[in-house]
């Protein structure tokens, strides 16, 4: 029988002659091209942004030392006065602003917008995991989520006064619909192979609910929640409006009304920074509850490691 020769010698029949390719060191030292090219993307796409927005702020104090109006003053003018109201003395842990307005606004918020997650989060997997519940309540969910929550503030303060509770509840009802609709969306767009099969295996419903239809909801529960949160700031705002001793839209309308066109400009200055560090923030427990997401999407060409 006539035998071929084999395309590679046996490892043994290496002498020490022959050079051997050096080892890979995949240390913490090592950086694929392709990670270092992701990191490069990352910051100019980061510089990017911040270069556009100063950009913009130059722009606007240009335009405002140009035009002098008192009710558009330079960004540098009113940034400066927030850092009156809000930043502390070298000796201080809080400044009074900070006390007294963001610090009660942010646990309004906060609180309000936690309430909506939970009751939208409960609701939302009720619904759309019995189909007639859902076609029966859809009607009510349509028209609730139509009200503007602003008009519905006499209602609130009937009901609830003047305290916290009516600007926390407020807050709550109009941050829960986005939260409600995308969990209904997301439980329903869950394979219903996976509910078959955890049937036929006889697994216990709270399992199921803990491993099945919450992570797998998890992406668009997470998305009406970044949405919330912007509602939740500007309902924070509108709430303290009216009928409020206290907190950031208490003391833009008080600023206004006093022609302190400095402290008004200062408190919209703020909110823009609170609602970014808030995002920011929101993106980063995003970024960490959906990291087994990532890994079980990733191609199967590119690394699991760190």
């Amino acid at each position: 029988m006539k035998t071929f020769p084999t395309t590679e010698p046996p490892s043994d029949t290496r002498g020490p002659g022959v050079v051997r390719p050096a080892p890979v060191d995949r240390g913490r030292g090592h950086r694929s091209p392709a990670r270092a090219g992701r990191t490069g993307r990352a910051l100019g796409s980061f510089l990017l942004r911040w270069a556009v927005l100063a950009g913009l702020l130059l722009v606007w104090e240009l335009a405002a030392l140009n035009a002098r109006s008192p009710f558009f003053p330079p960004p540098t003018e009113f940034l400066a006065r927030a850092g009156e109201l809000w930043l502390p003395a070298p000796e201080a842990w809080l400044s009074d602003g900070m006390r007294d307005d963001v610090l009660p606004s942010l646990g309004r918020m906060l609180t309000g917008l936690a309430l909506a997650t939970v009751t939208a989060v409960a609701l939302g997997v009720a619904i759309a995991l019995n189909r007639r519940v859902g076609d029966y309540v859809d009607p009510v969910i349509q028209f609730a989520r139509a009200l503007p929550p602003p008009a519905l503030i006499p209602l609130f303060l009937v009901l609830f006064g003047r305290d916290d509770l009516m600007r926390v509840l407020l807050i709550g009802f109009g941050a829960s619909w986005p939260i409600l609709i995308n969990t209904i969306e997301g439980v329903r767009s869950i394979d219903p192979l996976k509910h078959a099969t955890a049937r036929v295996f006889g697994v216990p419903f709270h399992t199921r609910l803990t491993r099945i239809v919450l992570p797998g909801a998890s992406q668009k529960i997470l998305a009406g929640v970044r949405t919330a949160l912007a509602l939740g700031l500007i309902l924070m705002v509108i709430s303290e409006m009216v009928a409020a001793t206290g907190g950031i839209g208490y003391h833009i309308v008080q600023a206004q009304r006093g022609f302190q066109i400095l402290d008004m400009w200062a408190g919209i200055a703020l909110l823009g920074v609170l609602g970014y560090l808030l995002n920011l923030a929101l993106t980063a427990v995003e970024h960490r509850l959906l990291a087994w997401h990532r890994i079980a999407n990733r191609p199967s060409s590119e690394p699991v490691g760190p």
